[in-house]
């Protein structure tokens, strides 16, 4: 996949993902390009750890694991960082 499919899927599923955390009001739009590409990397990690497939290109599924990824990032990230009203 190439570097603007990247930005587009790490875009949207950073802002989706970001939705389910609640970090939406304070990240902006390059957190969320890379909340969702770090995201890819980690959701294919993990989907290639529990024996699944995980990113296959500019597709559907590609998008779910990088939403999934993006997901244990802000998580992950939140937990780091601590609340902040």
């Amino acid at each position: 996949m190439n570097i603007l499919g990247w930005i587009i899927i790490g875009g949207l599923a950073g802002w989706i993902a970001s939705k389910f955390v609640g970090t939406d009001k304070g990240q902006g739009i390059l957190g969320n390009i890379l909340a969702g590409v770090i995201g890819g990397v980690v959701g294919g990690w993990v989907f290639d750890l529990a024996g699944g497939t995980g990113i296959t290109g500019f597709n559907l599924w590609s998008f779910f694991v990088a939403v999934v990824g993006a997901v244990i990032v802000l998580f992950i990230w939140k937990a780091l960082t601590g609340r902040k009203k």
